[in-house]
């Protein structure tokens, strides 16, 4: 990962995101645990969470994230999370919901960016709140960013990338949402995204103004059904552009 400005102690760091593990009855959540326990061992950096931490249903779904983020992953130099549609509800509209969720993520030690920025030894990390949620707010998330440091950007929804709030941030958006679309047909695009782009599927996009978009393929899924598109965790190593 290329970034304009790196410090040069930051250089051969590692960043890992991690994407839409969506904790909640539609399978064994325990995948999630084995799968962070493994993350762990990578030993990262900075640690991204770029939203959809549950699959909500009722308050059953509080207590199941409290338990799985008692394993998290989390980064020597920050760790840091936006949130994602899921995260708020029945029709995205639960603000209770999501604040909730914050406080639990909080308390498992992830720094809950809500359309802020914060810098962690040299790395500016800016959160844009989900695009489909009641806090979308990504103006406010990106005032005040000075295009002469080192800056990541984290959303959920990749749409997001397509509207006209960049300005002239020229570095790197981590997205999820997609989850590659789960099914892929050889040698043809995935039927199902929930994006209006359908350009944006998975893995990396070169956009104008030198951005560069990365779409994790998400850990865990809403349907067990996959096909050409492997749960991922996505390990960076940071250069100097």
């Amino acid at each position: 990962m290329p970034v304009k400005n790196l410090p040069k102690n930051l250089v051969g760091k590692t960043l890992m995101q991690i994407s839409d593990i969506h904790v909640g009855n539609r399978f064994d959540y325990n995948f999630i645990i084995e799968s962070f326990v493994k993350a762990q061992k990578l030993n990262p950096d900075y640690v991204v969470y770029t939203g959809d931490f549950v699959h909500y249903e009722n308050k059953e779904q509080f207590d199941q994230l409290t338990t799985v983020m008692k394993n998290s992953v989390k980064g020597n130099l920050g760790t840091f999370g936006v949130l994602g549609n899921h995260d708020y509800g029945e029709d995205w509209l639960e603000n209770d919901v999501a604040d909730t969720i914050v406080a639990i993520l909080e308390d498992a030690g992830i720094d809950m960016l809500r359309n802020e920025q914060k810098s962690a030894n040299g790395l500016n990390i800016i959160g844009i709140d989900d695009f489909w949620g009641t806090n979308f707010q990504p103006e406010k998330a990106l005032l005040n960013t000075n295009k002469n440091e080192a800056n990541i950007v984290l959303c959920h929804n990749p749409d997001v990338c397509d509207l006209n709030i960049w300005n002239d941030f020229n570095s790197w958006i981590l997205a999820g949402h997609t989850h590659g679309g789960q099914v892929k047909p050889p040698f043809l695009p995935p039927p199902i995204l929930p994006v209006e782009n359908k350009r944006y599927s998975a893995g990396k996009f070169d956009l104008s103004n030198n951005r560069t978009l990365y779409i994790n393929r998400a850990l865990g899924h809403l349907w067990q059904v996959r096909m050409n598109v492997r749960p991922e965790i996505t390990l960076f190593e940071l250069d100097k552009a």
